[in-house]
């Protein structure tokens, strides 16, 4: 069989070409950053960020709300051929450490009361630049560098994702993953010049960057906003003529449970959600308060961006599905060997196409596990990613999800390890042993409940409570810490985790 051709892509700094130069592109509190405005501040912002990183193919970091810069960073780097490295506004400054030692950043640009987080933990070869310098150089009548001459396989970005055995993996993503990406989401959301997005999700998610990519792509504005209450988000929603609205499902409960002027809401046309299945009792709220807004409920992992989305015309009739591929991604349902699943039959969905990403940075042998040669029925062949989730195609060929393999938590959006919040626990000095996993949770979607065995007694609790709020985000507390003399362990010797998380149910229930 004739293996499917790659579809074109671009440098992905070339977005700042795609709308028209008057139309806006970057609505900033009153602020309003027009297409060719945006073309030339990516110049600057480029020849300035290439000049403090020290040469093409160094990986710069930002760490910082969203901005003007924040948000204009994924396409300068790309300009000056750098590789970014965006960093979770929420992470804790050991986290960010590792995230820079292990990227080997040359730059970190951030404010100054985050890099005092660091504490002295910033890498010895990384320098320090502030945002309110990138914020001038943005202003400023200085030349730029032109478009970007990039060949679309080069490395554009290194997202960070955490991972089953604790320590967060960087992601490694071309000029093409990012440009395909924006192409396929503002085709099958139907993207328009007119529309209006309001960017809520972190910038440093795939999901969360792409609001600013697809937008771009389709000559659309973007309105960056960090939000406090759900109430900021109705807010900014009639501000700036909201039409499109990204979330996940803990946002969704807070959005419909606040009071939306009926003109407000009804200003809504799309809402987009990831990062966990909507209920149907949830789609039902959610139709009831936005009555013009198409619902797209998708399925994506970093290392392939995204898989799956459900055309709104099916949401009704079919609430729990994933849906079907999204375009330029090949979804295949495989047995262990490699062979298509029947209808029906439970399988391993395996994401091949141009979408999957480049493997993970300096990770040979995790690369290995995930990244693996398509099944011999795939029309792409080449590489493929194992997500490790196993789903059900029905005849129509929509997806349901079945379950995860791995441990991870998926709780707010974020993926969490259980190993992180055990590794953070220990450091602490008051434990032996910790054991994290998620329950269910009707807001979360799953809670974080740390089992652990102390040393000087309960009287810790409190103090190890502290320590947790210190040094983890606060999307990786626990909603419950359980004491315990003793943790049951399986016959190899080590701690038995479902013995642990059953127990727990159990006593909760009882």
């Amino acid at each position: 069989m004739t293996k499917a051709e790659n579809p074109q892509s671009y440098p992905v700094d070339h977005l700042a070409l795609r709308g028209a130069a008057d139309a806006p592109a970057l609505l900033t509190g009153d602020r309003v950053l027009r297409f060719g405005d945006l073309d030339a501040a990516v110049g600057r912002l480029a020849s300035w960020l290439l000049a403090e990183a020290g040469g093409p193919g160094e990986r710069v970091a930002s760490w910082g709300a969203k901005s003007r810069a924040t948000c204009l960073l994924p396409l300068a780097a790309a300009r000056a051929e750098l590789i970014h490295v965006p960093v979770n506004p929420l992470l804790k400054g050991a986290q960010v450490a590792h995230i820079l030692a292990d990227s080997g950043a040359k730059l970190l640009v951030t404010n100054r009361s985050r890099s005092d987080m660091l504490d002295g933990a910033l890498p010895d070869d990384c320098a320090l630049q502030d945002l309110k310098v990138a914020e001038e150089i943005i202003d400023s009548a200085g030349q730029g560098l032109p478009p970007s001459t990039a060949d679309p396989d080069d490395l554009a970005a290194i997202l960070y994702t955490s991972g089953s055995t604790g320590r967060p993996k960087g992601v490694m993503l071309s000029h093409a993953n990012l440009w395909l990406g924006a192409e396929s989401v503002a085709t099958y959301l139907k993207i328009a010049p007119a529309d209006r997005v309001l960017a809520v999700l972190p910038l440093s998610f795939d999901y969360g960057q792409n609001q600013l990519l697809s937008s771009w792509y389709a000559g659309a504005s973007v309105a960056p906003l960090d939000y406090l209450t759900a109430r900021d988000v109705v807010k900014a929603v009639a501000r700036h003529g909201v039409t499109t609205l990204a979330g996940v499902p803990p946002l969704w409960v807070q959005l419909v449970e606040s009071d939306w002027p009926a003109g407000t809401a009804a200003l809504l046309r799309r809402l987009t959600n990831s990062g966990g299945a909507l209920t149907p009792s949830l789609v039902d709220e959610m139709r009831a308060t936005f009555p013009n807004a198409d619902i797209y409920p998708m399925y994506g992992l970093t290392e392939a961006f995204r898989s799956t989305y459900l055309d709104p015309s099916l949401v009704a009739a079919h609430p729990t599905s994933m849906g079907r591929a999204i375009p330029h991604a090949e979804i295949l349902v495989c047995r262990p060997d490699g062979s298509i699943t029947d209808d029906d039959e439970p399988g391993e969905l395996v994401h091949a196409g141009p979408l999957v990403a480049k493997g993970y940075w300096h990770d040979a042998a995790r690369t290995a596990e995930r990244f693996r040669p398509a099944p011999p029925s795939s029309r792409y062949g080449g590489t493929a990613v194992w997500s490790g989730d196993t789903v059900r195609r029905d005849s129509d060929g929509l997806l349901t999800f079945v379950g995860r393999d791995d441990a991870m938590i998926k709780t707010a959006g974020n993926r969490v390890s259980p190993t992180e919040v055990e590794d953070v626990a220990i450091a602490s000095g008051l434990i032996f042993e910790a054991v994290a996993f998620g329950v269910p949770d009707p807001r979360l979607g799953a809670a974080i409940v740390l089992i652990v065995r102390g040393k000087d007694g309960r009287e810790d609790a409190a103090r190890l409570s502290a320590y947790l709020r210190q040094h983890l985000p606060n999307f990786m507390q626990p909603q419950a810490i359980e004491w315990r003399d003793a943790l049951p362990r399986n016959p190899n010797g080590k701690l038995d985790r479902v013995a642990i998380a059953a127990g727990w149910a159990k006593a909760v229930a009882a």
